[in-house]
């Protein structure tokens, strides 16, 4: 199978599968935005077409007509270089255009980068393609977040319906060992990686233990039973004025009913089980966690080094390391190297993946990054000493 066929059957199994995530939504659910970080559904399904469309259609298909003139207004998401856009916390004022037309949109622009791409095109327009299918991956996972989100703040609590869910945590407990060493990091760009994940380097650490598994529910109970939340000796002080400032005091989704905790998941409201591992914790949370179990949390280069006997692919794992770029880091020309360099600041990198991630879009170099308060990303715990 050739390169063209091979991105064409990724590419159409990308594009069914972000509808067939929406598939239990109801048409009001494509719209709220509850918070600035939440895009609504419908503006996910507009945008990872408009890229296509902006990107690799109206730049090299020949005769191409856009969709509507509108469009790369409304679903053009931080490309200074691609032109004006809707404001970001503004998304979820767009009751027009209807779903019906965006998916309209999406056959319009799916039909014709199927055709495109049976003309065999040059491999510097496939990367980009490639690029474009991984882009609409990464947006598959976002609206995983956001569906939850809009649904986990509903006062009914609805059923979004299977998957997603994180399972009992690993049985294998304990610390895998590294050696104090000079270890390579990053990926040797032989395969699709972002432009963040190079170039490939050597760093030294010293020697030191992770854990072989995430912290679970009830290692955190215990943590929030202590009086954690009220103890300001294990925050970080922008973190205390954080959970003291949102009045938190548990993650994401948790409710304490009859003296009991709950927490909502696709299935509806459940009881916290103990047994699967903690997640929606803020870095903040996570790293008081690690102060008061006397631990800490891995930075990438550790988190990397030792990824290959790690159980991991179940949450997102905050480290202890600034999204900064790599030596020899390089931005691509024009709005295409906006994706990753102009937001290596105030990040933090989480490695690993989650039960939201899409299968093959996971790798030990995957360098994901949020911001210390961000919780409604599907993120967990790992600790390091």
């Amino acid at each position: 199978m050739n390169r063209n066929h091979k991105l064409t059957a990724l590419f159409l199994k990308c594009r069914n599968l972000t509808e067939s995530i929406c598939g239990p939504l109801e048409v009001e659910d494509y719209v709220p935005q509850p918070i600035v970080d939440v895009s609504p559904p419908k503006w996910h399904l507009g945008h990872t077409t408009w890229f296509f469309e902006a990107f690799v259609l109206q730049q090299f298909a020949k005769g191409y007509k856009i969709f509507h003139e509108d469009f790369a207004y409304l679903f053009n998401s931080y490309y200074n270089n691609a032109g004006e856009r809707v404001l970001r916390p503004n998304r979820g004022l767009m009751s027009r255009p209807p779903v019906r037309e965006v998916m309209d949109y999406r056959k319009y622009v799916t039909d014709s980068m199927v055709k495109f791409l049976s003309l065999n095109q040059e491999d510097k327009i496939l990367d980009i393609i490639e690029l474009g299918i991984n882009h609409e991956q990464q947006h598959q996972e976002l609206l995983v977040y956001d569906i939850k989100y809009i649904l986990g703040n509903q006062p009914t609590f609805p059923v979004y319906g299977e998957g997603f869910e994180c399972k009992k945590g690993a049985t294998e407990n304990g610390f895998v060992k590294r050696a104090a060493g000079l270890y390579s990091i990053g990926a040797d760009g032989k395969s699709f990686c972002y432009d963040n994940e190079l170039a490939q380097h050597q760093v030294y650490l010293r020697e030191y233990q992770i854990s072989k598994s995430l912290v679970t529910n009830g290692e955190y109970l215990e943590f929030i039973q202590s009086g954690a939340y009220t103890d300001f000796n294990l925050w970080l002080a922008e973190g205390w004025d954080f959970i003291n400032r949102e009045g938190i005091q548990a993650p994401l989704y948790w409710h304490k009913i009859n003296g009991e905790w709950w927490n909502y998941t696709f299935k509806g409201l459940q009881k916290v089980d103990v047994n699967v591992p903690v997640q929606h914790v803020s870095f903040y949370e996570a790293l008081a966690f690690a102060e008061w179990k006397g631990m800490r949390l891995p930075t990438e280069f550790e988190w990397e080094a030792a990824a290959e006997d790690l159980q991991w692919g179940q949450l997102w794992e905050w480290t202890y390391s600034a999204y900064q770029p790599y030596p020899g880091f390089a931005k691509a020309p024009g709005a295409l190297g906006e994706y990753n360099g102009k937001f290596m600041i105030n990040q933090n990198v989480l490695r690993g993946a989650s039960v939201a991630t899409p299968q093959d879009h996971s790798r030990i170099t995957y360098r994901n990054f949020f911001h210390a308060a961000s919780r409604w990303l599907f993120s967990g715990i790992r600790l390091a000493k």
